[in-house]
């Protein structure tokens, strides 16, 4: 992996430099938010706020109910506003990614994720593809710049971590992000809680919305799909823009290599999730499509008919990823 994105400890210390002047700053991730956008922006705000920064927390989709039991979501703003002296995106791949959150401000100041297809989009670029999660990077850096691990921070660490590795169980678990996840509990981080709330419970909404999702599932030899439409996703009541998580489900069926969700955001424009197993990188489709992501889970948004568009999709993830 010599040449992953690994972070510079230099841009670090002028990171370090800079935050300790700042008093106004702002934080945001990326819309459709998943547990490591959120305990990212929470686990961030919180502790420079608990370090006596004036913090504006921000989301352009706003906060889904389901992450609403972590400590600081009451916080988070659609909008940024005012004079800012410093800006922050974490876990977001792109600048296109935060959606409106940056309408009308420059680039971000610092840009803190994991993703191996980030563009590298800010004026100080904190990425490493070898964590596990951004919510382990704030976690490594956090204590390094002089701020809190308070219980909510731990908490919110803690949580994105636990989400984006399904519990711990992804093929790009280390030990370092093992010792970092046992160093939120010592510093209060409830695993047992946040696992089943992040993993475990589902509302009745998103398990009616499953049952749509399981009603279309479809198969060509180790690929399958399945679509949700807006319609479905009114018609129980579901308040978030995702799959309720489905695609990991999915992706726990024997004998299949790759698994493609198409969730319609809104008429003309569709959603779409890729799993894979260890033997393919679906992260090259995703950014063909102007996606990115990971190698085992990428997404990307494309516009056209929910329906329309998936011979198309389909045909390109097999051609990419070398699939008969």
């Amino acid at each position: 992996m010599s040449d992953a994105k690994v972070i510079n400890e230099t841009i670090v210390k002028k990171v370090f430099d800079e935050l300790h002047l700042a008093k106004k700053v702002a934080v945001i991730s990326h819309i459709r938010p998943d547990g490591d956008a959120i305990g990212s922006l929470i686990g961030l705000g919180l502790s420079l706020q608990e370090s006596g920064k004036d913090v504006q927390m921000v989301l352009s989709d706003g906060v889904p109910d389901i992450f609403n039991h972590l400590p600081g979501t009451n916080l988070v703003k659609k909008k940024m506003h005012g004079e800012l002296d410093m800006i922050f995106v974490v876990d977001c791949s792109d600048r296109d990614r935060a959606g409106k959150a940056l309408n009308g401000f420059p680039l971000p100041d610092v840009n803190i994720d994991h993703h191996p297809t980030n563009t590298a989009f800010g004026k100080y670029n904190l990425i490493d593809e070898t964590a596990v999660a951004t919510a382990e990077l704030l976690a490594r850096y956090l204590p390094e710049f002089g701020f809190s691990l308070s219980k909510p921070v731990a908490d919110a660490l803690l949580f994105g971590m636990i989400t984006d590795t399904l519990g711990f169980r992804t093929n790009n678990m280390t030990p370092r992000a093992m010792e970092i996840a046992a160093s939120l509990m010592r510093a209060g981080g409830d695993l047992p809680s946040l696992y089943q709330k992040g993993l475990v419970a589902r509302s009745y909404a998103a398990a009616q919305y499953w049952g749509a999702g399981l009603s279309n599932l479809e198969r060509d030899g180790r690929i399958i799909w399945a679509t949700l439409s807006l319609d479905q996703r009114k018609a129980v009541n579901y308040p978030g823009k995702d799959d309720a998580d489905l695609i990991n489900f999915l992706a726990t069926i024997e004998a299949i290599d790759v698994v493609i969700m198409f969730v319609e955001q809104e008429p003309g424009l569709v959603k779409i999730s890729w799993r894979a197993t260890p033997s393919f990188d679906v992260s090259r489709v995703a950014m063909y499509y102007g996606g990115g992501g990971h190698a085992a889970a990428a997404g990307a948004s494309v516009h056209g008919d929910l329906i329309a568009v998936q011979p198309e999709i389909i045909g390109t993830t097999k051609k990419l990823l070398g699939i008969n």
